[in-house]
C-alpha cells in the first residue's frame, strides 16, 4: 500500500502508525511535515517550508485560513513531483488543523483521504470562554477558523476522531463519515512498576514509595489548568507534609495566550501565591522514559483540562497505574469514571482540587481504583487493538473512494 502521511509537526497522532507501515515491506509510506529532526524507520520524510506566514495586513479573523492556504500551496508541489515520479497513494492521511492537505484531491482525485477530525471550534460547550470570557472578536474569529477544517471533512472520504466526543463537535451533517478510533497506548511500555526512581534534573532523585504528585501537560498554561494546580499547592503541600510534587511541561507556547505582563505563567503565579518551593519541582520536558517512570511512582497524577483535545498523558497516567484526580469535564468524562477508575474534581477550583487529592492520597481503595484504571487501558485503548482498527479505517476508506471513483465514471459515461 502506498500511503501519504501529512502533519505538521511529525509524527504527532500517527506515530504508531506510520511506524508500523515502516516496518512492513508491503507498505510504501511518505511523510511530509515541517519537522526536520524525526526520522521513522523505512518512512520517506519530506520537509517542506511555506514561502511566507500571513501578514500583518491580512484580517485576523482569516490569518489561520491563509496560513493554511500558504502551507497547501507547499505541499501541493510536493504531491505534484511525487505524481510526475510515479508515486501515487492509495490513501492520504491527513492532519488538517494547518491546512497542508486543503488541495490533495485536486492532485490526486484517486486517492482515499482520511481526515483526523481532532477538534472542530464551537463558541460553546468547548475550550472559548472557560478560562477567561469569549468576547465577539473571539466569536468571528472562531468561525473563520474553522474554515480550512469544514473543507478538509467535507472533501474526505473518511474521519477518525479519537474519543466520542471530540467526533462530537464536527458538524452533525458530517459526522456520519466520521469513525471512533483511538490513537492507542502501548501497554507494554507504560505499564506499573513495582520499584524505579527518577532523578530530577536538580539532582534530586524521587523513588517509589515516596509521595509524590505529578502533574504533566505539554504546556503549563490555563488550558491545562496550571494556574489551578498551582493555587491549590500551598494547601496541598500544608495538609500532606511528606508530599514532593513534580510538574512536567514547557513554561512558553501552548494555547493560551501569554500573559499581559510579560511573564510565563509560573512566574505570573507564583508572585500570587506562597508555597514550600523545596518540594516543587519543575521539570521542564522529559525524556519519554523517564517522564513514564515518574508517572508510574505517582501516587497521584492530577489532570485538568478545559473541555478539549484529551491528552495522552491523561491515558498513559492510568495506564501506569496511577490514581487519577481530573477535571470534571466532558472528554475525562468519557474515560474515567469517579470512585472506580479515578476521581473527579473541579477545573477552576482550586481548594476543591487540594481536598480531592488529599482525599485520593487517603482512599483505603487506591489500589483498587489504580488496577481498574490500568484494566481499561488495556481493554479499551490498548495499541494493538488501536492499530487493527486504524488499518481497517485506511481499507474502509479506500474502498468508499473506489465507489466514488466507479459511481463518477459511471455518469460520466
Amino acid at each position: 500500500m502506498k500511503v501519504l502521511f501529512l502533519h505538521n509537526n511529525m509524527p504527532g497522532q500517527f506515530k504508531h502508525l506510520a511506524r508500523a507501515m515502516g516496518q512492513d515491506p508491503e507498505h510504501e509510506p511518505v511523510f511530509v511535515t515541517r519537522r526536520a529532526d524525526v526520522e521513522i524507520p523505512g518512512v520517506r520524510t519530506i520537509v517542506y517550508e511555506p514561502v511566507r506566514e500571513a501578514t500583518a495586513q491580512t484580517h485576523f479573523y482569516v490569518r489561520t485560513l491563509e496560513n493554511a492556504v500558504l502551507r497547501a500551496q507547499q505541499v501541493t508541489r510536493i504531491c505534484q513531483s511525487l505524481r510526475r515520479a510515479g508515486f501515487i497513494p492509495d490513501v492520504a492521511i491527513v492532519h488538517p488543523g494547518w491546512g497542508e492537505g486543503l488541495f490533495l484531491r485536486e492532485i490526486f482525485p484517486e486517492t482515499a483521504i482520511l481526515s483526523y477530525c481532532e477538534y472542530y471550534y464551537r463558541a460553546e460547550g468547548g475550550d472559548i470562554g472557560v478560562v477567561r470570557p469569549a468576547d465577539l472578536d473571539d466569536l468571528c474569529r472562531l468561525r473563520t477558523r474553522n474554515a480550512h477544517l469544514l473543507l478538509a471533512l467535507e472533501d474526505c472520504d473518511l474521519g477518525w476522531s479519537p474519543t466520542q466526543w471530540q467526533k462530537s463537535r464536527h458538524p452533525a451533517a458530517l459526522q456520519d463519515r466520521i469513525r471512533v478510533v483511538p490513537d492507542g497506548v502501548d501497554i507494554a511500555v507504560c505499564r506499573p512498576q513495582s520499584d524505579g526512581a527518577v532523578q530530577l534534573p536538580g539532582g534530586r532523585v524521587i523513588k517509589q514509595g515516596q509521595e509524590v504528585i505529578t502533574f504533566a501537560a505539554r504546556h503549563l498554561e490555563p488550558y491545562r489548568g496550571f494556574h489551578t494546580f498551582m493555587r491549590a499547592l500551598p494547601a496541598l503541600l500544608q495538609a500532606r507534609p511528606n508530599a514532593q510534587v513534580v510538574i512536567v511541561g514547557a513554561e512558553t507556547g501552548g494555547y493560551d495566550t501569554p500573559p499581559a505582563n510579560g511573564l510565563t505563567w509560573r512566574e505570573t503565579l507564583e508572585s500570587e501565591i506562597s508555597y514550600d518551593r523545596d518540594r516543587v519541582h519543575f521539570v521542564g520536558w522529559l525524556e519519554y522514559r523517564a517522564y513514564l517512570a515518574l508517572l508510574q511512582l505517582s501516587a497521584v497524577h492530577v489532570y485538568l483540562t478545559v473541555p478539549f483535545v484529551l491528552s495522552w498523558s491523561f491515558l498513559e497516567a492510568m495506564a501506569c497505574g496511577a490514581v487519577l484526580v481530573a477535571s470534571d469535564t466532558p472528554p475525562v468524562r468519557e474515560v474515567l469514571t469517579h470512585g472506580r477508575t479515578g476521581f473527579m474534581t473541579k477545573f477552576a477550583d482550586p481548594d476543591r482540587v487540594a481536598r480531592d487529592v488529599v482525599s485520593a492520597l487517603e482512599s483505603p481503595r487506591r489500589h483498587e481504583i489504580s488496577q481498574a484504571a490500568r484494566r481499561l487501558i488495556v481493554e479499551r485503548y490498548n495499541l494493538a487493538d488501536a492499530l487493527s482498527a486504524q488499518f481497517a479505517l485506511l481499507e474502509e476508506a479506500i474502498e468508499r473512494r473506489r465507489r466514488v471513483r466507479e459511481d463518477d465514471l459511471a455518469q460520466a459515461g
